[in-house]
């Protein structure tokens, strides 16, 4: 392959646009991403503190809901003060390798938030459909297995798309990303040579955990739906799709999001870039935002324990 004069041999800074299209307004656009970043910080902390607090929350589905917790505060942590930093400061420039740990956090934690969730369907789907086992099924030792299992998958799965761009890319057209943070596809895109391969392997990631999280998940709920409408119960019925409800609404928040702004990301050809960039940056801020406000409002013991804590505050 022949390499143009132009191109840039391993360059040692890019730097990061934000929103083209949009850079007279960004200053503005930041407002509201700053203050989901800071609901998603106060909100997924104080359930943090009620779940350590509170012994009767140390059971698996309040375990896992700490894990998401800790994962969205995360996710949200990679991006959002860079971001903001590119919107209000015009701080554009970052070092190739912080980039490219940047684009591994980012993606590495959407994985484990995807292999959390999955937990938390089977959790679920053992609690309702084998209640009598649970407590002997998913002990605390599990838990901490699952945990474990779930972060190096994520981390072992991310980890070669670092290697992939280090070794395999070296000139690049651009040093420019259109883009408000490091995302894979669009570090990919600057590089002159080898691009495919990254982007097979991108698609491999997305697809393996997507598509083995969300096989699991749906068979989970369809059994628990299933069981669910032959208990005899009126009054169980309903405490069970009580407990399933705040689940529920996070996987779909998270999984339509991600699919929306996977395919007009990757086949949206006429779609602006950014329509792309907002809706990346939505998929990444708006599950750490919300998940602790449907928590808050869904599950009755956490309400309870929060409102207990703001009087005692007050």
């Amino acid at each position: 392959m022949t390499i143009s004069n132009r191109t840039v041999f391993m360059p040692p800074v890019l730097t990061l646009i934000g929103i083209p299209g949009l850079e007279s307004v960004q200053g503005w656009i930041g407002i509201p991403f700053c203050a989901m970043y800071l609901i998603a910080m106060i909100g997924n902390s104080l359930l943090l503190i009620i779940i350590k607090t509170e012994r009767s929350l140390h059971e698996p589905m309040y375990i896992f809901l700490g894990m998401l917790g800790v994962t969205d505060i995360a996710i949200a942590t990679s991006i959002v003060p860079k971001m903001l930093g590119i919107f209000w400061f015009h701080e554009l420039e970052i070092y190739f390798d912080s980039c490219l740990l940047q684009m591994w956090l980012i993606h590495t934690f959407q994985c484990i938030e995807s292999g959390i969730l999955l937990a938390m369907a089977l959790d679920r789907y053992v609690a309702i459909c084998y209640p009598l086992r649970h407590a002997a099924i998913f002990t605390h030792q599990l838990v901490t297995q699952i945990g474990a299992v779930v972060t190096l998958r994520a981390a072992i799965l991310a980890a070669p798309s670092i290697a992939l761009i280090k070794c395999r890319l070296q000139f690049y057209l651009t040093t420019i990303i259109s883009h408000s943070y490091c995302e894979h596809m669009a570090i990919v895109k600057l590089a002159a040579e080898n691009v495919q391969i990254n982007k097979i392997y991108g698609l491999f990631v997305a697809f393996t955990v997507a598509g083995f999280d969300l096989i699991f998940i749906t068979l989970s709920y369809t059994h628990i739906f299933i069981t669910v409408f032959h208990l005899p119960q009126k009054e169980a019925r309903l405490k069970a799709f009580s407990t399933c409800i705040p689940h529920i609404c996070v996987f779909f928040q998270f999984y339509l999001l991600g699919f929306f702004s996977f395919f007009t990301h990757r086949f949206g050809t006429y779609v602006p870039p950014y329509i792309h960039i907002l809706f990346s940056s939505f998929y990444l801020l708006v599950p750490p935002f919300l998940n602790p406000l449907v928590y808050g409002a869904k599950t009755k013991q956490i309400r309870i324990l929060l409102v207990k804590i703001m009087c005692q505050k007050i």
